[in-house]
């Protein structure tokens, strides 16, 4: 794997964050990714399962599907993925079916994280992929980003009680 600055990770990581604000302007969980290989994007997703009505409209999965559309190759070796959120079990399959090379994340996802939170799927020897796996780059504005959407989230939710209430 060549060596990859901390400079070059958080550029690519802004990237994505700019797409989960994508996310978020249309009421989505505002989770977002770039597909970057030879130093360009060549994928971008933004969680649209609500406006899709398409439970795998996961940001990760929209970004491989426009890299493999824009590359004419569902395999996308030296690739890596870059998402603001740590990837479910389905968005990491994908990255496994895809062979992507490296997955970089910023936040940890408590529930339904893969990597580091509720499994760790990338160590599991039954996979015939590995690839390299660096998280908590720019963690705490992805965290933030997430934090703001549930918090408007349940504010919208009390405020709509109280109207059906009076």
């Amino acid at each position: 794997m060549p060596k990859i600055s901390v400079a070059e990770d958080e550029y690519w990581m802004q990237c994505a964050l700019a797409q989960a604000s994508i996310a978020d302007s249309l009421n989505e969980v505002p989770v977002g990714a770039v597909l970057v290989m030879d130093g360009r994007i060549i994928g971008r997703g933004f969680n649209q399962p609500i406006g899709d009505h398409d439970p795998t409209a996961h940001a990760e999965m929209k970004a491989l599907r426009d890299a493999a559309g824009a590359k004419a190759n569902y395999r996308l070796p030296a690739s890596t993925l870059y998402v603001t959120v740590e990837p479910c079990t389905m968005c990491f399959g994908a990255m496994v079916h895809a062979r992507v090379a490296r997955l970089v994340y910023a936040t940890t996802e408590p529930k339904a994280g893969v990597i580091e939170s509720a499994q760790h799927l990338h160590l599991h020897p039954s996979y015939n992929h590995r690839m390299y796996v660096t998280g908590g780059v720019l963690a705490e504005e992805a965290q933030l980003q997430v934090q703001a959407f549930f918090q408007r989230r349940r504010q919208a939710r009390r405020e709509q009680k109280q109207m059906v209430g009076k």
